[in-house]
């Protein structure tokens, strides 16, 4: 007891003493862009930053993940410990930032630039205590979990590292929640393209753009699975070229969602049974695929409940009992519980706004923030 006890003392020493220094290393790194896919400015930065602060083993992978590896006494047993670098606006010059009565402001600032803080300042703390982890600890800022990024980072570490990986934790969202169930999703665009012509003088050819119109009515009496929630979607529609045309093109970016990965096959094949009517009809329906986004597989549920409470409990004694919520949630955590790792997600930070370019972050969170990550890594030291 007297040693957990020196050994928290120690932790909420480190992260009094280095709280300016957090919240400079947040200001710097938060200017930075990182449209998915365009994460190379980050990553050099985090890759310097590291081996700045005494870190051997730090390389940049052809996911452009930054990867800190810290070998530990079962060199083969590998942990996971991420945070992701890229945020979900596509500015390729610096990003604006402003401080207002506590709050930093800043587009992607609190997803997940400042998770990521944290994990780099716990790195930091473990470096700077010289103790040797039981496992190897892979600390990875990774590329590409927004949007169309589809998970390339993730799916990099897992196609590397596989069936080494015990367990896998990334830090993403807002204190107080734990993902413990991953949220699948199949994106597409589908296209309908014919003939077209002018609005009089070819009136009554098929237009794409109604064609589009009555395919999505179709989509949209789609039942859904009641074994769990599932969603569907039409983000954007697009098509046509001028008033007095008759479209020739028309197309719209669709998805549908679940944590059950079975629910997510069931979509997917009457989905494909829409498709398919319309090609009958001689229609010419054009469908590529966007992006595949695993749900929950095979994880042993007992691995997962222990991962999961062990989690918790850091969090919460972090933030003097407040009651962790868990829910299911579409995260970096889909590629590992989609094969059977077990993983969490969960925040560092307290914010809002998250997706829009008015995103804050409550500066002071970052203190029981940097507490949960500095104890998460540390239980495996």
């Amino acid at each position: 007891m007297e040693s957990t006890w020196k050994q928290t003392e120690s932790m909420e020493q480190y992260v009094a003493a280095h709280f300016e220094e957090t919240i400079e290393l947040l200001r710097t790194l938060g200017r930075i862009p990182a449209p998915s896919h365009r994460e190379e400015k980050r990553a050099a930065f985090v890759r310097d930053w590291l081996t700045a602060q005494g870190a051997e083993q730090v390389t940049i992978d052809e996911a452009n993940n930054v990867i800190c590896r810290i070998p530990g006494e079962h060199e083969e047993d590998v942990v996971v410990i991420m945070a992701h670098t890229d945020v979900v606006f596509p500015d390729l010059t610096e990003l604006p930032m402003k401080e207002e009565e506590g709050k930093l402001f800043a587009p992607g600032i609190g997803d997940d630039t400042a998770c990521l803080v944290n994990l780099l300042m716990g790195v930091k703390y473990l470096l700077e205590t010289g103790l040797k982890p039981e496992c190897t600890l892979l600390f990875v800022a990774n590329s590409c979990e927004e949007g169309l990024g589809n998970l390339k980072g993730s799916r990099q570490i897992y196609q590397d590292y596989g069936s080494r990986i015990r367990e896998w934790i990334s830090f993403d969202g807002y204190l107080g929640k734990c993902t413990d169930r991953a949220v699948g999703s199949y994106r597409y665009q589908v296209t309908v393209r014919t003939q077209g012509g002018h609005s009089y003088a070819n009136f009554g050819r098929d237009n794409a753009i109604a064609v589009l119109a009555e395919m999505i009515h179709e989509l949209y009496q789609i039942q859904v699975p009641t074994r769990e929630k599932t969603t569907y979607n039409v983000g954007v529609i697009e098509g046509g070229s001028t008033v007095n045309s008759i479209a020739q093109k028309a197309s719209m970016l669709y998805e549908f969602r679940s944590a059950d990965q079975s629910c997510l096959a069931e979509m997917e094949g009457k989905f494909q049974a829409v498709i398919d009517a319309w090609k009958e009809k001689k229609f010419d329906v054009e469908v590529e695929v966007l992006g595949i986004r695993p749900g929950s597989g095979p994880v042993d549920p007992e691995k997962l409940k222990a991962l999961t409470a062990a989690n918790v409990a850091v969090i919460e004694s972090c933030l003097n009992g407040v009651q962790v919520k868990l829910s299911p949630s579409s995260t970096d955590a889909n590629i590992p519980l989609s094969v059977g790792i077990p993983a969490n997600t969960f925040g560092v930070v307290s914010g809002a706004m998250a997706h829009t370019r008015e995103e804050w972050i409550d500066m002071e969170s970052m203190r029981p923030g940097q507490m949960v990550a500095i104890r998460t890594i540390m239980r495996y030291v």
